[in-house]
């Protein structure tokens, strides 16, 4: 979830449409454990079961197909009337990831998009416009947006300080708590306007 946290922020920095896939902003992996009678893909019917992928996923779309969580506590968590059946079965962990409890939390994974969002929405240095690559040093990734927007992402695991270009600045949101040494912590990624 940290990665995906960070990997958010990365992504919706970057010049150019952002796409988001359904369940992405409420932090839903992929359902795996599909039962082979309720599948629904019809390139399902056309594989060969004796095939497996290198990449180890099915290579269909039923699981990222699976209804959203709304709300409750039990499938199908609102997504339709309570006591019916979705056409694909929902984890019983989502009970833990519907809207409903995100929006309570502002911790949560759909805060984090929804903030982004606003904040890729009124910012003019996102969407369109150029980047230009920061120098870093040590497992650091750094770009500036013009006008002054910094994104630094720390793909290593131990904190790490800023780079230069981000003293002074402000910070506008971080897919995780920045500690109050100033640091970026292993997996976190964070915005700034400079």
């Amino acid at each position: 979830t940290r990665r995906a946290r960070a990997a958010t922020l990365l992504t919706l920095a970057l010049p150019g449409g952002a796409y988001v896939y359904q369940g992405e902003e409420l932090g839903l992996a992929q359902v795996t454990d599909i039962p082979d009678e309720l599948r629904q893909d019809p390139a399902f019917a056309r594989q060969d079961p004796g095939v497996e992928r290198a990449d180890g996923g099915d290579g269909l779309r039923d699981g990222c197909r699976v209804p959203i969580p709304w709300s409750g506590d039990a499938p199908p968590f609102g997504f339709g009337p309570p006591g019916t059946v979705p056409w694909l079965p929902q984890p019983a962990e989502w009970a833990d990831l519907t809207v409903e409890k995100q929006e309570a939390d502002p911790s949560s994974m759909l805060a984090l998009y929804r903030t982004a969002l606003a904040l890729r929405r009124d910012l003019p240095a996102l969407g369109d416009g150029t980047m230009t690559w920061i120098d870093t040093q040590g497992e650091l990734l750094a770009f500036r947006r013009e006008p002054g927007f910094v994104c630094v992402v720390n793909v290593g695991e131990a904190p790490a300080a800023p780079p230069d270009a981000v003293r002074g600045g402000t910070l506008l949101l971080a897919s995780d708590p920045l500690p109050e040494d100033g640091s970026l912590p292993g997996t976190t990624a964070a915005w700034f306007a400079v």
